[in-house]
């Protein structure tokens, strides 16, 4: 994916009640559960479908590094999807998203102001509009450079005009050079 995308999908994985299945045995039993049939499953791991039966019966323990990566990528993606919507929906309404990044962070503003770009550690709560555009973007399936742009506009609103109190003439926000990025919510 992407470094907003993962930060977006790790945050919602704090969120679960129950650990996704580690093995390779029970996250197949669960991908044939949640896609209805061996053959589903072999067609989105890109193996045969015997292969995903003999995991299916643990004939098989061990999978290629490549696959396992795949394998866990799937299964999380698919796991508790109740609990991920709940957590989506309270961070889009009452919650808000937490945001702690180390980026270049800049603006443009008018003549005679400070815009240089510098980096800044910044650990900020964005009100729940921002969390609900962020992730009705990544399910639209939006690129990372979009999901960098909706969480500028939401650092420029929150930590520069401080909710309209102040800078009200700061154009726009540059967020670039991300060294550290993390989502809570």
């Amino acid at each position: 994916m992407s470094l907003f995308g993962d930060g977006l999908e790790a945050a919602v994985q704090k969120a679960f009640t129950r650990p996704a299945p580690k093995s390779a045995g029970p996250q197949m039993r669960y991908l044939v559960k949640q896609l209805g049939g061996t053959k589903a499953v072999a067609q989105m791991l890109r193996i045969s479908q015997r292969t995903v039966e003999r995991y299916v019966k643990d004939q098989i323990r061990k999978p290629r590094p490549d696959l396992a990566a795949r394998l866990e990528r799937e299964v999380k993606t698919r796991w508790q999807p109740q609990i991920r919507a709940k957590a989506k929906a309270k961070a889009a309404s009452t919650g808000g998203i937490l945001v702690d990044t180390r980026a270049r962070i800049g603006y443009t503003a008018p003549i005679g102001s400070t815009d240089q770009d510098r980096i800044r550690h910044l650990t900020i709560a964005l009100p729940p509009r921002y969390a609900a555009r962020l992730f009705d973007a990544q399910e639209q399936g939006a690129t990372d450079q979009r999901l960098q742009e909706i969480a500028a506009e939401a650092l420029k609103e929150v930590y520069f005009q401080d909710g309209g109190r102040r800078a009200g003439s700061l154009e726009e926000v540059r967020f670039t050079d991300i060294e550290h990025l993390e989502f809570d919510l």
